[in-house]
């Protein structure tokens, strides 16, 4: 009787497991039915799940901020370097709320972030990489926030004992800002892959339809930065300084200046070192697309906040850790 709802413990993490794990609440109920013999409706099955989702973050956040205002003394501690190499890696995604903004859209990002060990990661027969061991935290809101989370997270992957830290991005300023003010020594790498779309996107602005201009633009582009020959491409580009981009395309030549030190791809691939942002674009339809961008979606910005916490929980081998224990030790 001193629990939120007349249920035990144990019924409140069955009920927020099926909760986050399944596409809708509708389809939870379904199957705690079908399979824990558990008969709710979807508004109680909403209110337990978020109920537990707030529980684990707010204590995630208690754990974050402790840690971060401690990142003076972390970050000095000498570390034996017994481990490879630990990846990192950020994005952002929209999810739609019920909550506009001054602009009157309700659309609100919510961050992900990655870490993952360089043992595990394999590759197929097919050349594709294949990662297991991913461990995530995501936030709903600002940047200040979420870098306290992201923090965290290092620290419990114990990034001081890596030999080599690498954070693969997508070039955004937001993130590289981040990633300079926590991991000053960490090798920062942008995403071949967004480095190659950003070109050819600017490539057919300027060249429309003429598909060999652009291939051969691409191609030319990418061959100067991989031999470091960056003053060609800002000579070459202010050829075009007069063409309007539409929104969403990219200013190559800032893109370019921004991320001169982050693409040193025959060097990394030398190396052996992983240079696609794939994983965490993975991990974004995984932990938060599948949950929260179903069809006519909408969510609070708590409840969003509450579900994701938990699905990264789930998606980081964490439940049992993280989630059962804390529920199970309230009064």
């Amino acid at each position: 009787d001193k629990l939120e709802f007349k249920i035990s413990k144990e019924a409140m993490i069955e009920i927020a497991f099926w909760g986050q794990n399944q596409n809708s609440y509708n389809q939870a109920k379904n199957m705690l039915e079908k399979y824990r013999n558990i008969v709710l409706g979807t508004d109680s099955i909403l209110k337990v799940t978020e109920h537990v989702g707030k529980i684990v973050f707010e204590k995630d956040c208690i754990e974050a901020q402790n840690t971060y205002n401690n990142i003076a003394n972390i970050s000095t501690v000498e570390k034996e370097k017994t481990r490879e190499i630990l990846y990192g890696s950020i994005d952002g995604c929209a999810v739609n709320t019920r909550i506009e903004d001054e602009n009157g859209s309700t659309w609100k990002e919510n961050k992900l972030g990655m870490f993952f060990d360089s043992k595990d990661l394999y590759m197929r027969k097919d050349k594709t990489n294949m990662i297991i061991n991913k461990t995530f935290t995501t936030f709903f809101g600002c940047v200040e926030n979420f870098k306290q989370h992201f923090y965290n997270l290092a620290v419990k992957k114990d990034y001081l004992s890596y030999k080599t830290v690498i954070f693969i991005t997508d070039g955004a300023t937001w993130i590289r800002t981040m990633l300079n003010e926590l991991f000053p020594d960490a090798i920062q790498i942008l995403d071949k892959f967004h480095l190659l779309e950003n070109i050819g996107s600017y490539a057919k602005v300027i060249f429309k339809d003429n598909t060999v201009k652009i291939k051969n633009f691409v191609e030319r582009t990418y061959e100067r930065i991989i031999n470091k020959e960056f003053n060609l491409i800002y000579r070459e580009l202010k050829k075009y300084g007069n063409i309007c981009m539409p929104a969403g395309t990219v200013n190559l030549e800032s893109y370019i200046r921004n991320n001169e030190s982050k693409m040193d791809y025959r060097y990394y691939e030398k190396q052996g070192w992983f240079v696609g942002s794939g994983a965490i674009e993975s991990a974004n339809k995984t932990v938060v697309q599948r949950r929260t961008k179903q069809p006519g979606m909408r969510w609070s910005v708590n409840g969003g906040q509450y579900i994701l916490t938990l699905r990264a929980k789930e998606e980081s081998n964490l439940w049992d850790e993280e989630v059962k224990k804390r529920i199970l030790a309230l009064c």
